[in-house]
This record gives structure tokens, sequence and C-alpha cells, in this order.
């Protein structure tokens, strides 16, 4: 009695379980009645007529991440890489994601390792380290369009890692070793080279300042000569003119006699004084004829017309 007793209980329970069902948030339920599609459950709680009613599909209608996994691909110069990535994708439509397709994840990776060898053929090594994200917009292009039918959207695609055989990694790196080597030879020249043409122009514009400071200094010399001159020439014919000026006034003959003969003694006794010889001293007559002949010279500055001045009219 017992025993049938607890075998009620479980049929009981097993019904309930089968009868009522609760839907969470961002799922959907397909219903089907009697192996046929009724109904999508939304969010909720939801009654099931026991044996006649059942849940054949859940979807989650969330964002969902599928991994890629990783695949060989022959780029356009018969490189093999090894190319992986991630899927988005979210379920629109979840009666067609159930009667659409068996497995909607399985087909859409089988789709994007497709796309993805066929685009990695299209270039060349060096162009899919920089090419990725064109690749990722052809393939989520090719990828969302045959998804369609299948209540998908693919959002977008990104490809994780592009391996090359370790062979073509290490040319790689050779190659990228001789060309930072090249562009530091290139840098460094260039940098000699403008050294250089600083240095020469720096020596070029220290030779024009010092010639045209010498020439200035020339200049500045000459001139100052110039004017040394016109001041000793314009001093000298002052003078000059005052003397004959002098001369002219009463008197002042006797006093230019007076100061030649002054003059003449003051110099002869120096004469005597340093030389070691006897000199006998000129008679009066030579000192006479000596007074007549300054008297001439007296006479010609005074019948001669008035000095003028250098650079001066009248």
């Amino acid at each position: 009695m017992l025993f049938y007793s607890a075998v009620a209980v479980v049929v009981l329970i097993l019904l309930v379980i089968k009868t009522f069902v609760v839907v969470p948030q961002q799922h959907a339920y397909i219903k089907e009645r009697l192996g046929n599609y009724s109904k999508t459950l939304e969010p909720g709680f939801h009654f099931l007529i026991p044996i006649v009613d059942r849940v054949a599909y859940k979807h989650i209608l969330k964002e969902q991440t599928i991994d890629v996994p990783p695949q060989v691909c022959i780029t356009r110069d018969n490189v093999q890489v090894e190319v992986d990535g991630i899927l988005y994708l979210k379920v629109l439509d979840p009666v067609k994601a159930s009667y659409g397709i068996s497995d909607y994840s399985f087909a859409s990776i089988q789709l994007a390792q497709t796309n993805m060898r066929s685009e990695i053929g299209k270039i060349d090594l060096d162009r899919t380290f920089t090419e990725r994200e064109n690749i990722n917009e052809d393939i989520i292009e090719a990828v969302d369009l045959a998804s369609d039918p299948w209540g998908v959207k693919v959002i977008r695609y990104e490809i994780k890692n592009i391996m090359p055989p370790r062979s073509v990694l290490a040319t790689m790196e050779k190659q990228m070793t001789a060309e930072r080597d090249k562009r530091a030879e290139i840098f460094h020249s260039e940098g000699e080279r403008s050294a250089t043409i600083n240095r020469s122009e720096g020596d070029r514009q220290e030779a024009i300042n010092m010639s045209e400071g010498e020439k200035q200094r020339r200049i500045n010399v000459a001139e100052g000569r110039a004017r040394q001159i016109e001041l000793i020439s314009a001093a000298t014919a002052n003078s000059i003119q005052l003397v004959a000026n002098a001369i002219q006034k009463p008197g002042g003959s006797e006093a230019v006699k007076l100061r030649i003969a002054e003059e003449f003694i003051r110099r002869f006794g120096e004469v005597v004084g340093k030389s070691r010889t006897q000199i006998v001293p000129l008679g009066p007559a030579t000192i006479q004829s000596t007074f007549e002949g300054l008297k001439g010279l007296m006479s010609g500055l005074q019948s001669a017309p008035n000095v003028k001045r250098p650079g001066k009219e009248g």
C-alpha cells in the first residue's frame, strides 16, 4: 500500500513539473503541442497540458559569445597561418532559430571559419596584420547575410590571433631587425648631415660677421684719420692767419725778429751743450744776414693774400 502511495506522489510531482513552467527574463521557450509548434513562451509563469504540451526549445535572447576554434589558412603568398576568433551574435526570432536550422551556433562557427579562409587567401602575409578590421567586417557581412533565415543576428567578429609558422616568425624578426637598423642608420646619417650643414652655416656667418667688422673698423679708422688731417689743416691755417695778422700790426715785425732771435739762441745753446766738437760762434755779419733773410720772408707773408681755411669759402 505504501509503495503505491509513493509511486502516486512521484507521478503527481512529475505532472506538476511538466505542467507549470517559469520562463526567465531574456529567455524564450518554444511550446509544441502533439509535436507541432504551438506558441513562444515569453518570460513569466505558463501552464502546460500534461502529455499534450511540451517545451521543445529553449533560447537565450541575450548577446552570446561563441569561440571560433583555430584553423589553418593559406595566404596569397602561400604561407600557412593559424587564425582563431570570437563571434558575437544574438537570437532575434526564436521560431526561426528552432526550426530554420538544427544548431545555429555550430553553423555560425563553420560559416565564420569558411569566410576566414577565403579572406585570408586574398591577401599576403604582411597585410594580414594590418587588414584585420577589413577582414572582420567582411566576415560579419557574410555570416550575417547567411544567418538571416535562422533568426540570428551576427553583431561582430574579432580575430584573436594570427600565428605564422616558427620559421616564418624567425624570418620576420630578422626582417624587422634589419629594418630597424636601416632606420637607425638613416636617422644617424641625417643627424650628421644636419650637424655638418649647421656647422658650415655657422662658420660662414662667422666669416661674414668678421669681414663686416673689419670693413667697418677700417672705415672708422680712415674717417678718423681724414677728420684728424682736416682738423690739423684747419688749425694750421688758423695759426698762420693769426701770425700774419699779428705781423701786420704795429710792432709785430720787431716782435717776430725778437722771437726768432730767442729761438735761435736757445737752439744754438742746445747744440753747443750736446756737441763734443768746438763750435765757433757766428759773427755779427752772419747774424745780421740771417735777420735780413727773415725780414724778407716776413715781408712776403705780409704781401701775400689772406690764408683761407680748407673746406670754407672767403
